[in-house]
């Protein structure tokens, strides 16, 4: 479990701009196997809300615990997945998935054949030995999905990771993270800009307000899993979109 208690981040003043506040008195629960959608403005401070729990960057106040122990920097227990796939560009498929498995010290066999088995989970069977010059943008990030779940993390950390693809390849992606969610059950922070993907993959949506970003609103899923395959008529979908699209376009004033 993952928990933010009255978490707030301050940028210091740099080269004569002010100090910039991007989050203040965040508390957010993570729970075991959970997935939580963080949504809200640009600038609000949701990929900030995200490097904090990776231990990329302090908060500046209140208490950031994992499993009731404060959190020290990056830990084997979280991975990440960014926007931008962030591959090793001259390293082939199975080299990139197995990558973070080698900083481990984990041996060859052993770390290639946990990534040969996601690559083929992920779709991926016949690119193995492919360079990511060679994929498309949505066959780079199944990639960087089978890299972060190769360490077998309790906790997955995804800043807007199917953005950058077409609409398509987007619910493609979607579709895999909740089929290996509900196989490997890892607790799930993903960062996002739309409200159909937020409540698509979500047990819990997080709203923030505009910067700095606080807590507008946690509000439960209703939807079972795994999804239906009529998601997008359901009830309760469309209720929860609509709510969450009224409360962002509040907040623009």
């Amino acid at each position: 479990m993952i928990e933010l208690r009255s978490c707030g981040k301050v940028y210091p003043a740099h080269d004569g701009r002010p100090p910039v506040a991007a989050l203040d008195g965040i508390d957010l629960v993570l729970g075991d196997r959970e997935v939580v959608c963080v949504l809200g403005p640009s600038g609000c401070g949701k990929t900030t809300l995200l490097k904090i729990v990776a231990g990329l960057v302090p908060q500046s106040a209140g208490q950031v615990l994992v499993d009731g122990r404060p959190l020290n920097g990056p830990g084997q227990d979280r991975a990440m997945v960014f926007q931008h796939f962030a591959l090793l560009p001259w390293a082939d498929v199975v080299t990139n998935v197995a990558f973070g498995l080698e900083l481990r010290g984990v041996g060859r066999p052993e770390r290639e054949g946990v990534a040969v088995e996601l690559v083929r989970a992920l779709g991926l069977s016949g690119f193995e030995r492919h360079m990511p010059g060679q994929l498309s943008g949505g066959m780079q990030q199944r990639v960087g999905l089978a890299r972060a779940l190769a360490v077998e993390p309790r906790t997955l950390l995804m800043d807007e990771p199917f953005s950058a693809v077409d609409a398509q390849t987007r619910r493609e992606l979607q579709e895999d993270l909740l089929r290996l969610h509900a196989q490997r059950g890892p607790s799930v922070l993903f960062v996002t800009h739309s409200i159909d993907e937020a409540v698509r993959l979500g047990d819990r949506v997080v709203l923030l307000t505009p910067r700095p970003g606080r807590v507008r609103e946690i509000i439960p899923v209703p939807l079972p899993r795994p999804r239906p395959p009529d998601l997008e008529r359901h009830p309760a979908f469309l209720d929860l979109k609509e709510h969450l699209w009224r409360e962002l376009r509040a907040m623009r004033g």
